[in-house]
Order: C-alpha cells, then sequence, then structure tokens
C-alpha cells in the first residue's frame, strides 16, 4: 500500500492520529468525521493513498465499487433510517474547487434527521 508521510488519513490509518473507527479491512478505514455536519457523519478511505478521483484508473473500479455498497450498511449501523423515509447522502469533493480540504480521496457519508449543520 502506498502512504503519504504528509497526509492526515494516512495518519489516521496507521493508528498514529487517533479517530472513532467505524469499519477497516485490508482496503479501507471508515471513521467519524471530527466536524460532523449531521447526526450521522463518517468517511470511508482507502488505505492506498490516491489524492483524490481525478487520480482513480480502471484498476481502481473495484475499490470504488465496494466503497459504494459498503456507504448504505454502515450508514444503517451508524443510525441512519432506512429508505425511503430515511436516507443519507454520499459525498466526494475532489480538488480545490470541488471542496477537497484534505488530498487523499474521502467519501463522506452522512445522515439522521434534518436539519443539518450544513449540507
Amino acid at each position: 500500500m502506498s502512504s503519504d508521510p504528509n497526509c492526515v488519513f494516512c495518519k489516521i490509518i496507521e493508528g498514529k492520529i487517533p479517530s472513532r473507527k467505524v469499519y477497516e479491512d485490508d482496503e479501507l478505514f471508515g471513521f467519524h468525521d471530527i466536524s460532523p455536519w449531521a447526526p450521522v457523519h463518517f468517511m470511508l478511505v482507502p488505505k492506498k493513498h490516491i489524492a483524490s478521483m481525478a487520480q482513480l484508473t480502471p484498476d481502481d473500479a473495484a475499490l470504488m465499487g465496494k466503497i459504494m455498497t459498503l456507504a448504505p450498511k454502515l450508514a444503517l449501523e451508524q443510525g441512519c433510517r432506512p429508505y425511503p423515509e430515511g436516507g443519507w447522502r454520499v459525498v466526494i469533493n475532489t480538488g480545490t474547487e470541488g471542496g477537497q480540504e484534505v488530498h487523499h480521496l474521502h467519501v463522506h457519508v452522512m445522515g439522521g434527521p434534518r436539519p443539518w449543520l450544513r449540507g
């Protein structure tokens, strides 16, 4: 796995920075956002350092599919109500103009009763 020693998410994955873990396997790490916008707000990140969606290749298709199919399961486990009355939002910011603040690909999963703080 590639890692960036200056990346805050790589440090979280490696356990150098504490987090409230939601999920972990060989490829992915999930943890609660430290500044949540919604009652449920966590992120899924690949353990392999990928700066953003702009750097994805066809080789990453299975990884992204895994993230997108895991997000609903974890959303429900973390307290989101089921579809259609409940639900959640999945957001991937890409690049500075896209609102990406940490340049390690991450997928926000947000849900819970509205109104939310932001979003």
